[in-house]
């Protein structure tokens, strides 16, 4: 590997032998945690038994993850760096663990991995087995907010930790296998949304150590030129830093890093103009699993894929595994790192920061230790006045784009709307009265709402909006990622493994309650029959459903005042991923703001003035609804039920919280079951217009009293460029859909009812002439309004 051709600036040669005698006790713990579970210091030669049976870790990247969060404990230390570390290549978890330990941080928050020899052994025990910690950076591992199992979002959420926190920089470690995937290489751009005077600052480390799981990776076999190429197109100023001797590496990484924090100041205390400003990124190549075996069995290890996890994997069959494995672990001296009972030797530890200023006990890394409620004005002053059922009609999400302005102008500096260039389009545009779109460009004439100084987030990439949202919640601010529902799939994965994040760290007393995830789904599949199949899918709802109930909970608003009262829960609740989905069309509007407060305080509740029973009797059949489409068609079939077949005695039952509908012990708000019996009755058939997947429905209600009475409809892959109407004919869902659903259902039949079957055939055969000839609805459909008279 080349040296750079200038020469390295010196370190002081005591701190140079203490930074590397430091490196060597974290490649020690790191080591000891994947090999060990007894004889944790050697005392005496190695034997088979003091090696765990399952050898679980990731060796390769984790001297690196060391090397670099030494350096940063320097940066802290010598000029008072407010720095968070967050690892890319996470599956370097014991690294990360072992420098916790070694700042003290890991025996305050788990008193019983103490400081000795006895807690050096609980430290190596626990790691990767059961009852014990994950092999990655995860909850568990204090000062981290970034779930390193989920490769791709490093830079997305140091971004996001740092918008709205002018002091802190957050140090994020890109590793080359990790860089070549979708979401990281889109992520590089989040300087271009970055203010030097109200925001931190983001420090990529890319660290290159030439290979992945099996192969090369592209940025680790890019010259250096190439390498630089492509940052620098990004907006950064690169500095590199390779080599194979230690003292080298050391020496130059130190100076790249004062380096890169002193353009950090600079750029925040005299910014220059934004096509000017570059802010510093490094670029570190190392051998992948240096200081490690550099051959088994007559085959190079160091420096190539094979270090990725486990070098020596035979070391209890194989007894020249076990000795290279003890030569390997004395070589790091821990006869020099550990005194007689197992203390770090005190000269080491001076190098790490105290306090909170330490990484793993920074507050921000813990973000409900700093986060401070949300004030949200009275979501009752945004309603809709609704008179009767029906009259008024409105875009109900622009009502709540309503809300959300002034909780803009109110929190200036801890909540953020993020969106995929769709604010305005999801009829969320009064943000804009509030704040402009951020971008950190010069500004056209024929721009609409974008300032440098904007809060309003807008990128084109829905894992750079999610992401941002998760660093800025972690870290104790509050916000909305609203989508196009078909959309939210694309970052499907990081709401997924935020919501296995808030469920491990409920578990943990140390971690702090934070805001939650609130997930906005509008234009949804329903109304987007303007775009075509391509943008319908409703599959974030199944993906939430199979996720634990502790975490997840999902809303189906019917209409504005709903959706604020569902908002204004949302926005205050905490450890949770709320999804919210409804339309941005125009649609009725069904309840009054106290109807709607109390129907979602219940989640699922009886529409009596919809319905068409007899008091103390069971209905025929049952109506259910969830969405807001489902709700119009299923009220629309009532309306038919109501004026043609006036004996037929049914129910109409919405429900706005879908977790209402398992039973209570499987989810905390699944309803009792008195009250399930007591809303969809013992016996009666239910028809359910669902706005997902039918199955959704299906599963849920499963382990209910005769959960075979739920005839679910809802969205069947059915769609296509055409009429709203159609796109509910072309899935089964319409009013007619479920007129005749009602019927094959009911346990009896009424008089008219075969003329109203033949009716509702009619009327589907004339919707498809209609619309090929006329390009839209047929009136009875445009015009129709809910029937107040019945």
């Amino acid at each position: 590997m080349p040296e750079p051709h200038r020469p390295a600036p010196a370190l002081e040669p005591g701190e140079l032998e203490a930074m590397l005698a430091y490196w060597r006790a974290a490649n020690y713990l790191t080591v000891g945690q994947i090999y060990l579970q007894d004889n944790p210091l050697l005392r005496r030669p190695l034997v088979p038994g003091d090696i765990k049976p399952r050898l679980l870790g990731h060796w390769g990247t984790s001297p690196g993850l060391s090397l670099i969060y030494i350096q940063a404990n320097r940066l802290i230390k010598r000029h008072g760096a407010n720095l968070i570390y967050l690892a890319g290549p996470g599956h370097g978890g014991p690294s990360i663990v072992a420098n916790v330990y070694l700042e003290g941080t890991y025996s305050e928050v788990y008193p019983a991995i103490s400081q000795d020899e006895e807690g050096v052994r609980r430290l190596f025990r626990q790691f990767s087995t059961p009852g014990g910690i994950p092999s990655h950076v995860s909850v568990p591992t204090p000062g981290s907010i970034h779930e390193g199992g989920e490769l791709g979002y490093v830079l997305v959420h140091a971004f996001g930790a740092v918008f709205d926190n002018p002091d802190l920089v957050a140090l994020a470690v890109v590793g080359d296998g990790e860089a070549e995937t979708g979401p990281l290489a889109g992520s590089w751009k989040g300087v271009r949304f970055l203010d030097p005077t109200r925001d931190g600052a983001v420090l990529p480390v890319l660290h290159l150590n030439g290979y992945k799981i099996a192969g090369p990776t592209v940025l680790g076999r890019t010259s250096d030129d190439g390498v630089r190429e492509q940052l620098e197109g990004h907006g950064y100023e690169v500095r590199f830093v390779e080599g194979t001797d230690e003292v080298w590496v050391f020496t130059e990484l130190a100076a790249a890093m004062d380096w890169a924090y002193g353009r950090i100041r600079e750029i925040k205390q005299a910014p220059p103009p934004v096509g000017d400003r570059r802010w510093p990124a490094i670029v570190l190549r190392t051998p992948k699993g240096w200081t490690g075996p550099r051959v088994v069995d007559g085959v190079q290890v160091e420096g190539t894929f094979r270090a990725h996890q486990v070098p020596l994997a035979d070391v209890q069959t194989k007894p020249d595994h076990l000795q290279q494995l003890e030569e390997w672990l004395r070589s790091y001296r821990p006869e020099e790192i550990f005194d007689r009972a197992g203390r770090i030797d005190p000269r080491l530890r001076t190098l790490a920061p105290v306090g909170d200023m330490r990484m793993g006990s920074n507050p921000h890394a813990n973000g409900g230790r700093v986060a401070a409620p949300l004030d949200i004005p009275d979501f009752h002053d945004y309603s809709v006045d609704v008179t009767a059922p029906g009259v008024a009609t409105r875009e109900s999400t622009r009502q709540l784009g309503e809300l959300l302005r002034d909780i803009y102008w109110r929190n200036p500096v801890s909540f953020r709307l993020f969106c995929p260039d769709e604010t305005s389009s999801n009829r969320l545009g009064a943000v804009f009265e509030a704040s402009d779109r951020c971008l950190e460009t010069s500004v056209l004439p024929t721009d609409d709402h974008v300032s440098p100084r904007g809060r309003v987030m807008e990128v084109l990439s829905e894992h750079c909006c999610e992401g941002w949202l998760e660093g800025y919640l972690l870290t104790g601010r509050h916000g909305l990622y609203a989508s196009y529902e078909a959309f939210a799939m694309i970052s499907a994965s990081m709401t997924v493994q935020h919501s296995k994040w808030l469920e491990e760290a409920r578990k943990l007393d140390w971690r702090a309650p934070i805001a939650s995830l609130n997930i906005l789904l509008t234009s949804t599949c329903w109304r987007n029959d303007h775009n075509g199949f391509s943008h319908q899918g409703p599959g974030l709802i199944d993906t939430m459903l199979s996720k634990k109930g502790s975490v997840t909970r999902i809303y189906l608003p019917p209409d504005a005042n709903c959706l604020l009262s569902v908002a204004d829960h949302c926005l205050r609740s905490r450890d949770y991923v709320n999804l919210i989905v409804i339309d941005k069309q125009p649609q009725p509007q069904w309840l009054d703001i106290e109807s709607a407060v109390e129907h979602c305080r219940r989640g699922a509740s009886s529409w009596g003035w919809a319905g068409n029973e007899s008091a103390g009797a069971a209905p025929d059949l049952v109506l259910a609804c969830a969405g807001d489409i489902p709700t119009l068609e299923t009220l629309a079939a009532a309306d038919l039920l109501r004026r043609r077949l006036p004996e037929l005695q049914f129910r109409v039952v919405n429900v706005v919280d879908l977790m209402k509908l398992p039973p209570a012990d499987r989810h905390p708000h699944g309803m009792s079951e008195v009250s399930f019996r007591e809303l969809f009755t013992e016996s009666s058939h239910v028809v359910f217009a669902f706005h997902g997947y039918p199955g959704g429905i299906h599963g849920l209600v499963h382990g209910r009293p005769q959960p075979e009475r739920f005839h679910v409809r809802g969205y069947m892959e059915e769609g296509t460029t055409t009429t709203p109407f159609d796109m509910v004919v072309r899935n089964g869902i319409s009013r007619y859909h479920l007129v005749l659903e009602a019927l094959r259902r009911s346990p009896r039949t009424p008089p008219g009812a075969s003329e109203l079957a033949e009716y509702c055939s009619e009327m589907l055969d004339r919707h498809r002439s209609y619309i090929v000839e006329h390009f839209e609805d047929m009136p009875e459909v445009r015009d129709w309004v809910w029937s107040q008279g019945g």
